[in-house]
């Protein structure tokens, strides 16, 4: 009896956290910006839950989905915290590890999980970016979000006020379909690999940026690139110098929400997502090269 009731305290409490983790998932990839560290992080939750439900088989746990989430936020907040000083000496400009699904069936939204978003929610404190994505991004209320930070409803308050003053533009504000994002990404790599730069230029929005990020790993641009002609200059100096480097693999996905392409080079993987305008012309080009955020991809 005593084995048979462990089991079903096992298979109970299982059940719970599964149906928690898809949910758990998208909100540490967005207060930690790497898939990688989020599933790090969800799994020392899951660690926790299996601690906390061992006690007394977990009666006094009322709320498993808040219990899960208080969870992953306090864990997300200090591997933020042990991250700082990483960050601050990382070499070249930094991009979150990318996202990417297929284009045609997306799953996530793409303006909470775009490049420009994460970036901005990487100048928030880990507080302030915990209480902007609990509450708006996820609408858990403020009470409920207090409670997960152990703060004050008021404080909570004036800590999403501070939040949104960053990201209030940094969500993308034009969204494409799957044919649209298809044509940009196929147009984008066929100027890329024949060295096309008319064509390239056509693509790119006049006040383009370009950001790339290999982590002091793989040759890349040490800053960030902006106008088109800035763009157009790099890429014709580097086809110049070294050709073009052969491309044994490519791949359209969506990369963060965007349209983008995954580049399998001698060197590596590397993926591009391509932010469109307004006009359907690209208006960013994020590029990830470091390796350690490429490792699902085979790098």
């Amino acid at each position: 009896m005593a084995a048979m009731d462990a089991l079903s305290i096992e298979v109970t409490r299982t059940a719970q956290f599964e149906a928690q983790r898809p949910r758990l998932m998208r909100l540490a990839y967005r207060m930690l910006g790497s898939v990688t560290e989020a599933e790090d992080a969800v799994q020392d939750a899951w660690l926790r839950w299996t601690r906390a439900t061992n006690k007394d088989g977990g009666d006094d746990i009322a709320e498993p989905a808040a219990w899960l989430v208080r969870a992953t936020t306090r864990l997300c907040i200090d591997r933020l915290r042990a991250a700082k000083a990483e960050r601050e000496h990382y070499r070249g400009p930094w991009l979150p590890e990318p996202l990417v699904e297929p284009l045609a069936d997306p799953v996530e939204r793409a303006e909470e999980v775009s490049v420009a978003f994460l970036l901005a929610l990487e100048r928030l404190s880990p507080l302030e970016r915990a209480v902007f994505l609990l509450h708006d991004v996820f609408d858990e209320d403020y009470a409920a979000v207090a409670r997960t930070l152990d703060r004050s409803e008021a404080a909570v308050r004036q800590l999403a006020s501070r939040a949104r003053e960053h990201v209030r533009d940094a969500r993308p504000r034009f969204a494409v379909d799957a044919a649209t994002a298809q044509n940009l990404a196929t147009a984008f790599a066929a100027a890329s690999n024949s060295a096309d730069f008319s064509g390239l230029a056509a693509l790119l929005a006049e006040d383009a940026v370009m950001v790339t990020d290999a982590g002091g790993k793989r040759p890349a641009a040490v800053r960030v690139l902006v106008g088109r002609d800035d763009i157009l200059r790099l890429l014709q100096g580097l086809h110049w110098r070294h050709g073009l480097p052969p491309v044994e693999r490519l791949e359209l996905a969506r990369i963060n929400g965007a349209p983008g392409l995954i580049m399998h080079l001698h060197d590596g993987p590397q993926t591009l997502a391509l932010e469109p305008d307004a006009d359907g012309r690209i208006a960013a080009i994020y590029v990830v090269r470091n390796p350690d955020k490429l490792t699902r991809l085979g790098g």
